[in-house]
């Protein structure tokens, strides 16, 4: 029901006039209640009147668009562990058209729409850090200024998160892309100061060789220098430790070999009160097209056939055990399961909570 604008004002307290003996005694009655009715009346109408100027104001002083979003991190318990979701920024413009392989534009294209997604996608680049209670352990440690001026955000990222990067323990690679080893170093220093650098020993050996640098085309050569760069300074400071498929890093954090990707490419495991959590690294590139797709490529991988064996094999065991998945290039927080859904598979992001 609609109510009428004249409800809005006061209820009036309105009385009959004592009817006086001597002549003419209610007409002066009436007379003044009806002045104090249009005073009244004026008032009610005076302050509606200020209340729609007041309203029109504030409209008008609205605040501003903040411009920004909060901090990127993003922290669960997983057992007696604590672990944060760190990002190092996005790619803006990452074109899947471009870049991925064995498939063809029309597979991309409708992987994408099922998704309210168009070519290019922005990309994300995300770490991750592990509280085990004794040491504090980052797995990759993104960009820095070798990828653009969108990433290298993971230093700021990580002390918004509650710590610093000094107090950071160990460091362990995935691989040596320069966006999983830029992040190492800051402004020509160490960027984690008091932390052991753990890499697979053949991505050690690829990626800083000299002479595979000097080797390799030049389309490459920036890669080799971005590890070299990156790991270089840890490698002489006696920080930087090698590890063979199947080491344990400390108790509950182990790792695993996946080849493909790269020569050394690593998955890194963390387990904690019989949960688990699987880091993938470099795995998926493109979810969207690369769950329900699995044999789908990238140009990025040194062997595309066994890249595409890795992500069957770990999609499938995914599926099968339902543990968690944490992954450097899934849409931030990069944290979820995986589902069997039909000939391909489904990522299921974790449910935001709240910490406790």
């Amino acid at each position: 029901m609609r109510t009428s604008s004249l409800a809005l004002l006061p209820t009036l307290p309105l009385h009959t006039p004592h009817q006086a003996p001597e002549t003419g005694a209610p007409h002066t009655a009436r007379h003044s209640a009806n002045r104090t009715l249009d005073r009244l009346v004026g008032k009610a109408v005076g302050l509606l009147a200020g209340m729609l100027v007041l309203l029109a104001s504030t409209a008008q002083a609205a605040a501003p668009m903040a411009g920004t979003n909060p901090p990127g991190f993003y922290r669960i318990m997983l057992g007696g562990f604590e672990v944060t979701s760190l990002s190092d920024g996005t790619v803006p413009s990452f074109s899947l058209q471009q870049l991925l392989t064995n498939t063809s534009p029309a597979v991309v294209s409708k992987a994408l729409e099922r998704e309210f997604l168009s070519d290019p996608v922005e990309g994300s680049v995300n770490a991750f850090l592990i509280n085990t209670g004794p040491r504090l352990v980052l797995v990759d440690a993104g960009a820095a200024g070798l990828f653009g001026p969108t990433l290298g955000r993971l230093l700021d990222n990580l002390r918004a998160s509650g710590y610093r990067p000094e107090q950071v323990d160990d460091v362990i690679v995935t691989h040596m892309h320069p966006d999983h080893v830029g992040g190492l170093m800051a402004s020509g220093r160490m960027a984690f100061p008091n932390a052991i650098v753990h890499a697979d020993r053949r991505e050690a050996a690829f990626w800083l060789s000299q002479a595979n640098l000097d080797a390799a085309p030049a389309a490459s050569k920036d890669f080799f220098r971005g590890a070299i760069d990156s790991v270089g300074p840890y490698e002489k400071a006696g920080r930087l430790k090698l590890f063979d498929d199947g080491a344990e890093i400390m108790p509950g954090i182990r790792v695993r070999s996946t080849p493909g990707h790269t020569e050394g490419h690593t998955f890194v495991v963390i387990e904690s009160e019989g949960r688990k959590l699987m880091l993938w690294g470099d795995l998926v590139h493109a979810a969207p097209v690369q769950f329900p797709h699995p044999a789908v490529t990238i140009a990025f991988d040194a062997d595309s056939r066994a890249a595409a064996a890795q992500r069957a094999k770990a999609f499938e065991e995914a599926a099968r055990e339902g543990y968690l998945v944490g992954a450097a290039h899934i849409s931030f927080p990069g944290l979820g399961r995986v589902r069997a859904e039909g000939a391909g598979y489904r990522w299921v992001p974790l449910q935001y909570g709240v910490l406790r």
